[in-house]
């Protein structure tokens, strides 16, 4: 299969690389305007030069059979457009696009082709959350922190909150039905929001702290006298009638297993080879919510 990466930055890196490169069968191609990073990452996971691109065309003209894209976020609609009208299964990076015009177009593109499209939403592949959509869940809450990143409010909430509201949206035991959103906003800058979505039976809050003292991220979800904590991905507490059981991650477990990279790899890759690609209406609906605090943060705070 020849699977081209675009965009070589931190992500690709550090995250998905280490996943395709070590897969049978793939065979990579890479794509990036900058020609150092071009030549460092081709040496790095042994791609031939002749496999390495500074243009799309280039890359396209390889004939792909599927797609990473870890570009800006600014440039998916773009990148993206072009693999789909070019019939290549695209994989990329959450969001879609900053806007909810962008991200429908794009969806509706993929359909209309009939070539398969997947937006990275890790948490839904995190075992630890993953196993909580198993448990009571009455009340979820995720928290995550961030230190000195407040940034403008667009930006902040399709690249940073989208974690919070897809996996609110992920375990949700039900379908939310209000949806309340607060913001603090100093100077045109995100500090923090809280989202309160509710449905019959259950409320799910979630929080983003642009200026906290920590970088981190807390899931809680409880109910019927249990609870399960999950901290940044992977440590475990489950309280079962005041009594608390910690389950730290496995020492040996790679940080790509334990972060649910690889399993949002290896579904990409079932879903080229089935032809089963997660619902579009779904992803739509989680890109639709972030515009919605989008528009309520804007009309309170000009």
């Amino acid at each position: 299969m020849r699977v081209g990466v675009i965009g070589l930055g931190d992500i690709a890196e550090k995250a998905y690389l280490p996943v395709l490169s070590t897969l049978p069968d793939l065979d990579l191609r890479l794509h990036t305007r900058t020609p150092e990073t071009l030549r460092r990452i081709a040496a790095a996971y042994r791609v031939p030069a002749e496999h390495c691109h500074a243009d799309l065309d280039g890359l396209l003209a390889e004939g792909l059979d599927a797609a990473f894209v870890h570009a800006a976020t600014s440039a998916h609609p773009a990148l993206v457009t072009r693999l789909l009208e070019a019939g290549v299964p695209t994989f990329v990076d959450k969001p879609l696009a900053y806007t909810l015009a962008d991200s429908a177009r794009l969806l509706e593109l993929s359909r209309e082709r009939g070539v398969g499209l997947m937006v990275g939403f890790n948490r839904r592949h995190v075992p630890a959350y993953a196993a909580s959509r198993e448990l009571p869940r009455d009340l979820i809450v995720v928290r995550r922190n961030r230190v000195d990143t407040a940034r403008e409010v667009r930006t902040v909430v399709f690249d940073d909150l989208i974690h919070v509201v897809d996996t609110l949206r992920f375990l949700a035991p039900g379908t939310i039905e209000h949806v309340d959103v607060r913001a603090r906003v100093v100077d045109g800058l995100a500090q923090h929001f809280v989202l309160h979505l509710s449905g019959a039976g259950f409320s799910a809050i979630g929080t983003l702290n642009l200026r906290s003292g920590s970088n981190e991220e807390i899931l809680e979800v409880s109910g019927r006298d249990t609870m399960r904590e999950v901290y940044n991905l992977a440590d475990v507490v489950d309280h079962d009638r005041g009594l608390p059981t910690a389950r730290r991650r496995g020492d040996w477990t790679p940080i790509a297993r334990q972060r649910g990279i690889e399993q949002l790899v290896l579904s990409f890759l079932d879903a080229i080879r089935t032809g089963a690609f997660p619902d579009l209406d779904d992803v739509l609906r989680t890109h639709e919510m972030c515009e919605l605090v989008v528009t309520e943060v804007e009309k309170h705070n000009t």
